[in-house]
């Protein structure tokens, strides 16, 4: 079954962690047949590289965009949304990252943090013209981090130093914000660890920081909050009406008496907390749907596949009949209209005893 747009939309699959120079992975016309072969309805696109979208044309030919979605159209999948992960993570980069995030920029602007920065928020501008141009509603983005060294506080952070972090997270992203506005397009903060935005709490001081920024929204991967061993579900009754975009990626955390959420340092397969394949972790995904189609979430549900045991291959061909099993169709009528009986002002007043 594939949704209407009376409900949630897909099967989707992002597409950044299947990337290569070898076919089907290396460029858009391959990734769409795969994508399709598998059952997939939409693909999510990474915009850093060449092998799925020219951002800088994309942004300035419409005859571009509608060759995009004219080659998925033809293999049977829709664009879903597009990413610039990589480059959101440039917008924020706390100095004792620069070396790492370096890698993530072009060649010229390694070590020049500044003009890395401003590559960033043009690459953001031009993601929010491309979609515009796509016909697409949501960008999936990561906010970066000034604050992350800072998380845990020992010793004591300064008064004032989480404030003034969110007022310049607040700063470089405002007009990253108001041309996804001028583009009618919601730019959607994956919450991740190592960002700082990545849970609730930091997604509302981020939130009253840009002033309650109509655009400024969340993508919702709840494996990342079963790691932090928070309540997943309860994230979407408090923030549903923010959550334009779903990542459906599992997890597990099985707590021992050697590590924790923070993991030893350890690798992924010996952390109590680590990504798994759809089905083979411990969220609950029906109560997931259930909740979004209550709240009327009419985006995409998008795989995106990371696991520490599971071969991508695997991953990726499970995906699309897992997602399709948990799709569901919004109900137009309550179950007992059948029985219900005539209305009027006056009938009701007198089955209250009132006349």
């Amino acid at each position: 079954m594939t949704s209407s747009t009376k409900g949630t939309r897909g099967p989707g699959i992002f597409l950044a962690q299947f990337l290569s120079a070898e076919a089907p992975f290396d460029d858009l016309k391959n990734q769409a047949g795969w994508a399709a072969s598998l059952g997939y309805k939409g693909i999510q696109l990474p915009t850093l590289g060449p092998q799925c979208i020219d951002l800088q044309r994309a942004a300035e030919s419409q005859t571009y965009c509608d060759e995009l979605n004219g080659i998925c159209a033809e293999a049977g999948v829709a664009i879903s949304e597009l990413s610039t992960h990589l480059q959101g993570q440039l917008v924020a980069v706390h100095p004792a990252f620069d070396s790492l995030f370096d890698d993530f920029a072009p060649a010229h602007l390694r070590g020049r943090p500044q003009a890395r920065t401003e590559w960033a928020v043009s690459q953001l501008k031009l993601a929010a013209r491309a979609s515009q141009r796509l016909g697409l509603s949501a960008h999936a983005t990561f906010s970066g981090a000034l604050l992350w060294p800072y998380l845990y506080p020992w010793p004591q952070r300064p008064a004032g130093l989480v404030e003034e972090g969110f007022a310049e997270l607040a700063r470089r992203w405002l007009p990253i914000l108001d041309a996804f506005d001028e583009a009618g397009v919601d730019l959607c903060y994956e919450l991740h660890p190592s960002e700082d935005l990545h849970d609730g709490a930091t997604f509302e001081r981020f939130l009253g920081a840009v002033g309650g920024h109509s655009r400024a929204n969340i993508l919702y991967d709840p494996s990342h909050m079963l790691l932090q061993q928070m309540d997943y579900l309860g994230f979407i009754d408090r923030y549903h009406p923010r959550i334009r975009m779903f990542h459906v990626k599992d997890a597990e955390f099985r707590p021992d008496a050697r590590s924790g959420v923070y993991g030893g340092y350890q690798s992924w397969v010996d952390r109590p907390g680590r990504f798994r394949s759809l089905g083979d972790g411990q969220i609950d995904f029906k109560a997931i749907f259930s909740k979004l189609t209550q709240y009327g979430y009419q985006g995409w549900a998008v795989l995106e596949w990371e696991c520490c045991i599971k071969d991508a291959a695997q991953g990726a061909g499970e995906g699309a009949a897992f997602i399709s099993r948990h799709l569901i169709t919004r109900a137009e009528r309550a179950f007992d209209d059948f029985a219900g009986g005539t209305s009027s002002a006056s009938r009701n007043r007198g089955l209250l005893g009132l006349d």
